[in-house]
């Protein structure tokens, strides 16, 4: 039985008459630690409760959903490792053609806003049953957020579910404590007292010491109010310091629990030492996300990395959590003896690779800073800067029989790498694990962009670009530097754009792929996107909203393309930057000619598909 249940006849060879867990998943049942599924389904069980999976139920039909009999604690519901609009539909809103956590790419296999889709069916099947919320798409939606596809604000996703109790960040301890209390028969409704959860009452009880947002109603008509409450929300995500969040629906009322404690690294190690197959259920062909993570390690939890437009804070928190060099040796091990393992550890690493404790003792003690950052827009004095446990870990790995190369292929925070006065994780770093280039994430040049998205200045990530060449003639290696760069985020207007082409001129660098800014919920970057505002300082902030804005920006990150000179000739005229269109070498493109400059240029309105499929949910 190397798999968690996902028949009937599945319960029937345990003995089981019923589970007591229906844990109901957008993804393809994959088990292993890297899922969120096939790690809440393994604690569980340790802990000795029945835990079966419904995997990618057709939510057209109630037969998937009465598959098992009725589960004698309640439902767990998530939509899976990734959003499921973001899984569904790019920053165009165009629909995507591959579900890479689903059986052979297909896509259809789950609804939009799976979530609340699952929850509305299980409710109306089943509604007297418990149903509880995790996963990423719940977690980002705890409270009301402003909806990209919607383009509006929307309330928590516990009232649009219809759901009693949700759980937000990484999750073991929470969803443990919450099924022994459901298991010492205490009612759903009455499990209002667990961090890192968030429930809904009509009439309490509500913690005295709740911090009252400002109501749904009042968020939803004026964009202040909304950028009020998100700065209150952004600063009540550490375990430590974080005060109850209570905000009001009328009927409802929804509140938030402080976060749960990370977990220790005893715990930690634990939760990956549990049985994972390590591998897709059989009953599939192939599950395309499997190929990154099946020979990679997860070392880490947690980002001090101050970037806005990432939802990792909101989640997982600042504080890092990792992984004992015992406990990465010892899974390792187990990778080497599976049938397909060449010999290549692909990953080591989680969030930001090369955090691998936490910024500072103080944190752990009084809780994270709530008014400062630890890298932005410089380094905290009290940052704790080393890499040599990280480094020790990596060296052992490379030691064990059967392994060939360990890559780094999570993301490396290159200032962090580039305060650490001790080059022996920047010499190990170049001489082995990279696999032929490296991939950093810069994501532009401008310095005001930059500081709108929390990052380090241009001039750092110069000087890093040219201490990387340097020690790669030191080691005689060729190995290229592949620059991640995003177009259109809050702060980028068309001027900074332009600059952000000449550099890439200058470097002799055109992505393949342009990122163009992408608004996802319980960002710091989606609240200015939003509101046209820094929601801590309240200052305006210029947003590229119109396809025409983002269409010039993005093409102006790949001048060199043929098929781009026209629209790159439209931006440049626009910004009044026509000396940059000539023969002369600081130039971007040559004069077109007089047809080239005939040729209508047609725009869709922001964000419209070429072939409109919307299925966005209620």
């Amino acid at each position: 039985m190397e798999f968690l249940p996902i028949s009937v006849e599945d319960l029937n060879e345990r003995g089981w008459e019923a589970p007591d867990f229906v844990l109901v998943s957008g993804d393809a049942y994959v088990d292993h630690p890297s899922f969120g599924t096939a790690i809440i389904g393994r604690v569980l069980e340790a802990m000795n409760f029945k835990v079966a999976i419904l995997a990618q139920p057709d939510w057209k039909s109630d037969v998937d959903f009465t598959r098992f009999p009725r589960p004698t604690l309640g439902f767990l519901v998530t939509a899976g490792n990734i959003d499921s609009m973001v899984n569904h539909y790019t920053v165009s809103r165009k629909r995507r053609d591959k579900d890479n956590y689903t059986d052979k790419g297909e896509m259809g296999k789950r609804p939009d806003r799976a979530t609340i889709v699952y929850s509305q069916n299980l409710r109306r099947l089943y509604p007297d049953s418990p149903i509880i919320l995790g996963g990423i798409e719940a977690s980002l939606r705890r409270l009301s957020h402003y909806d990209y596809w919607d383009d509006k604000v929307r309330a928590s996703i516990l009232i649009d579910a219809g759901a009693d109790l949700l759980v937000y960040g990484m999750a073991e301890n929470t969803i443990v404590e919450i099924a022994e209390a459901l298991r010492s028969g205490l009612a759903v409704k009455d499990i209002t007292y667990i961090r890192g959860t968030v429930y809904k009452s009509k009439e309490g009880p509500f913690p005295d010491d709740a911090i009252t947002l400002p109501g749904y109603n009042e968020v939803k008509k004026d964009k202040d109010k909304y950028s009020d409450s998100f700065a209150i929300q952004y600063k009540n995500m550490d375990a430590i310091l974080a005060k109850p969040l209570l905000e009001d629906y009328g009927a409802w009322k929804v509140v938030q629990n402080p976060p749960a404690f990370p977990l220790k690294r005893s715990e930690m190690d634990w939760v990956y030492s549990l049985p994972f197959a390590r591998k897709f259920h059989p009953s599939y062909t192939y599950i395309p996300a499997v190929e990154e993570i099946q020979f990679s390690l997860m070392s880490n939890r947690g980002c001090f990395g101050s970037c806005t437009f990432c939802a990792l804070t909101a989640h997982q928190g600042r504080v890092i959590t990792s992984r004992s060099k015992e406990s990465l040796v010892e899974e390792a091990k187990k990778i080497t003896e599976m049938k397909d393992f060449k010999g290549y550890i692909h990953d080591v690493g989680g969030p930001t690779a090369n955090f691998h404790q936490p910024s500072c003792e103080k944190q752990l003690e009084h809780g994270v800073c709530l008014h400062k950052e630890c890298l932005h827009p410089k380094a905290c004095a009290n940052l704790n800067v080393t890499h040599e446990e990280y480094l020790s870990v990596l060296r052992e790995l490379r030691a064990l029989p059967k392994v060939k190369k360990v890559f780094i292929r999570s993301g490396i925070r290159y200032d962090y790498l580039m305060y650490d006065k001790n080059d022996a994780f920047f010499d190990e770093l170049v001489q082995h694990h990279i696999s032929g280039q490296l991939k950093v994430a810069p994501e532009h040049i401008n310095d005001k962009v930059l500081d709108a998205m929390g990052k380090p200045r241009r001039q750092l990530y110069e000087a890093f670009v040219k201490k990387y060449e340097e020690k790669n003639k030191q080691f005689g290696k060729n190995q290229y530097l592949v620059p991640y760069l995003m177009s259109s985020h809050p702060g980028s207007d068309l001027n900074a754009a332009i600059e952000l082409a000449l550099y890439l001129k200058k470097i002799g660098h055109t992505p393949q792929q342009v990122q163009d800014f992408y608004p996802t919920p319980f960002t710091i970057s989606t609240c200015m996107y939003y509101t046209e505002k820094d929601p801590f300082t309240k200052k305006p902030i210029y947003v590229a909203k119109t396809a025409k804005d983002k269409t010039y920006q993005r093409v102006l990150m790949q001048f060199t393309y043929p098929q781009n000179q026209r629209l790159v000739f439209e931006a440049l005229k626009v910004a009044g930057r026509l000396d940059l269109v000539g023969f002369d070498k600081h130039c971007l493109i040559k004069p077109l000619k007089e047809s080239e400059l005939r040729k209508n240029t047609a725009f869709k309105k922001p964000g419209e598909p070429k072939n409109p499929r919307k299925s966005y949910s209620k």
